[in-house]
């Protein structure tokens, strides 16, 4: 709304006009600038915590299912699926510390 152009140029007839204008588009700038979504705080405390919950449930069920297929393909039940899952925690708790170590304003 704030980048609308007046219907009419100033004329500098009424002042008053002029004075309401200037008024208008004062609490139109005020207005967008309130109802602007705010990012931070909340909403990047939650999207971290995701991040992290996506991390070790990915390096986790990652490591099981991958040591699960070289199981039944090479038939080593079960020290595919323990060795896949031990280096999927590895993965997963590597990238929560870096994402924990990240600096607040970095982005992803």
């Amino acid at each position: 709304m704030s980048d609308e152009k007046p219907v009419r140029e100033p004329i500098g007839e009424d002042a008053r006009i002029d004075a309401l204008e200037e008024r208008l588009k004062a609490a139109r700038e005020r207005e967008d600038g309130r109802n602007k979504p705010q990012v931070q705080g909340h909403d990047a405390n939650y999207r971290m915590g995701s991040r992290v919950l996506a991390d070790l449930l990915g390096g986790i069920l990652g490591g099981l299912v991958i040591g699960w297929v070289i199981d039944q393909f090479a038939g080593t039940s079960p020290w595919g699926l323990l060795i896949m899952l031990f280096l999927g925690i590895i993965v997963a708790f590597r990238n929560v510390i870096r994402t924990a170590s990240r600096k607040p304003d970095d982005s992803q």
